[in-house]
């Protein structure tokens, strides 16, 4: 099976989310037209990401709010899959969430398990776990952003069984020392295609770009394969763009058999360690 993944890099407006939910759906019909079949948008992409509590609770919504209904309306009519972040409202609580939407409507809900830096200090830490849907172009995680930097969530979905990991971001330096190794990449992205190739599965990261308030975003939008190959990107990382790929699911069972004695999945020993997900050993 073969389909295209579309990562959609473009820089919120802090607090106004009637008009950054405009602007996504009209990035998610470009990409469409484009052919993409899963298009995934960045971090926060309808509240802005900010750190400034006012502005995020006045563009913080409940799950099945305004924006789970366009993007479903939306998904449903193109006949595609949606991955993005905003900001979700629950019981007193702001979270950095995400959903992945499809032509039936929901497939995944998820909030941030890791936050960043001052994000500790506006929003709750997810409590909704890892998961990995099956939708019609093959089984799809999610994470965001800073979730990247902790190795047990990515081959965590892998071992799953994802296909795709849709991962909106809004990348920002603070973590690494050099901002670019020698390649050019800044460290999230290096680390986002390492761990394609060492999970054996496609990656699409989404992150805002330019500036937005005080912030200054990273770009570096891109897809990898499960061999650790960037098919597109990263995007600079002051540009509004969108980066395709194709998505070959063959690739993926090639890659997790290389060869008759080299299979990173049935090499594990597994009588010695093991990923642990909600009580459950993987």
């Amino acid at each position: 099976m073969k389909f295209s993944v579309a990562a959609v890099q473009f820089t919120a407006a802090p607090g106004r989310a009637a008009e950054n939910l405009g602007q996504t759906l009209a990035l998610i019909e470009t990409a469409a037209a484009s052919g993409a079949s899963v298009v995934i948008l960045p971090e926060l992409a309808i509240s802005g990401y900010t750190l400034d509590k006012d502005l995020l609770e006045a563009a913080a919504e409940p799950f099945e709010g305004p924006t789970f209904a366009a993007w479903t309306k939306l998904a449903r009519r193109l006949g595609i899959v949606i991955a993005g972040g905003f900001c979700e409202r629950d019981s007193g609580h702001l979270y950095n969430a995400a959903m992945l939407v499809g032509p039936d409507g929901l497939l995944l809900r998820y909030r941030k398990l890791h936050l960043f830096d001052r994000e500790k200090l506006v929003f709750a830490p997810g409590d909704r776990g890892l998961g990995v849907a099956a939708t019609p172009f093959g089984r799809i995680g999610l994470c965001v952003c800073y979730d990247l930097r902790f190795v047990e969530v990515m081959r965590g979905l892998a071992l799953q069984d994802a296909d795709l990991v849709a991962v909106p971001t809004a990348w920002v330096r603070g973590f690494d020392k050099v901002a670019r190794d020698g390649d050019g990449l800044i460290g999230q992205a290096r680390g986002a295609i390492v761990q394609a190739n060492l999970n054996q599965v496609y990656v699409a990261c989404a992150s805002q770009g330019g500036t937005a308030g005080d912030i200054a975003f990273l770009g570096s939008s891109l897809v990898a394969d499960p061999y650790g190959r960037i098919l597109s990107g990263p995007l600079p990382e002051d540009e509004q763009a969108t980066v395709m790929a194709e998505i070959d699911l063959a690739v993926i069972r090639a890659a997790q058999e290389r060869t008759e004695l080299v299979r990173p999945r049935q090499d594990r020993r597994t009588d010695l360690y093991g990923v642990s997900l909600a009580g459950r050993m993987l």
